[in-house]
């Protein structure tokens, strides 16, 4: 279960945000108005949520869930791979000290964007992408076995992070398009088959018995409330316009 969800408002610059989506330019206003009902979504969901100001220096900056991982047992600021994103994490350090003892670091040479990361109870799978690296995922590993958990390396082909093409809903069910139905590692989950033309809503979100799924996806959303789950859906167009997910915007803890 989780009580706390840390946000960060999207900037006016998110207009130059990285992207591969190919899916036009997000429009600024209508992001924040999506923004809002995010986290109206995740108060919905039991949590109280920490809003940090919008940062014009870092376009993507709004998709705070790569810049750090924080677990039942320590916090860990991560190294993102995207050089015009390494820095959020310094703005990020004070934030978590307010809620961690102490917190762990990913450093040079290696990557890691939380992204690329799936917690199932006290294990973590790691994907290792273009932004998150084999030296990286070793010390995250480390640091996890250090706090008495455990983690896994996935290798990635087709897609920019882990959880673009998976997402964990507790009970040993996992939503799960693509390349990631016949990996070997998830064999032993219950997999819940997303439909391909809706690959994007398998980065949905399990928070404390609801889950948060993007709007527009109704086979995946019938596919999820099939399994018995509570459904909330939350329109996050612009942010797919750069790559980013439900799972993107928030960190949970």
């Amino acid at each position: 279960m989780f009580s706390k969800a840390i946000v960060k408002t999207p900037c006016r610059a998110m207009t130059n945000g990285i992207t591969t989506a190919d899916l036009g330019i997000p429009q600024f206003e209508v992001a924040l108005e999506q923004h809002l009902d995010y986290i109206q979504a995740l108060k919905d969901c039991g949590l109280e949520v920490l809003i940090l100001d919008a940062d014009e220096n870092y376009p993507d900056s709004t998709f705070v869930e790569d810049v750090a991982l924080l677990t039942p047992h320590c916090a860990i600021l991560t190294n993102p791979g995207a050089s015009t994103r390494r820095n959020e994490t310094l703005s990020m350090l004070p934030i978590l000290k307010q809620f961690y003892a102490s917190v762990d670091l990913i450093t040079a040479p290696g990557t890691v964007e939380a992204g690329d990361i799936m917690m199932v109870e006290s294990h973590y799978y790691i994907g290792l992408s273009q932004r998150t690296n084999h030296q990286g995922a070793e010390q995250l590993i480390s640091i996890l076995e250090k706090n008495n958990m455990t983690g896994s390396i996935v290798t990635l082909e087709e897609v920019l992070h882990l959880k673009t093409g998976l997402g964990y809903l507790e009970g040993n069910n996992l939503l799960a398009c693509g390349e990631f139905l016949t990996k070997p590692e998830f064999q032993k989950f219950n997999l819940m088959s997303v439909n391909e033309k809706e690959s994007y809503a398998a980065n949905s979100v399990w928070i404390n018995g609801t889950v948060l799924v993007p709007f527009g996806f109704p086979k995946t959303k019938y596919l999820i409330e099939g399994k018995g789950y509570k459904v909330r859906t939350v329109d996050v167009s612009e942010f797919q316009k750069l790559d980013g997910g439900l799972s993107c915007l928030s960190l949970r803890f």
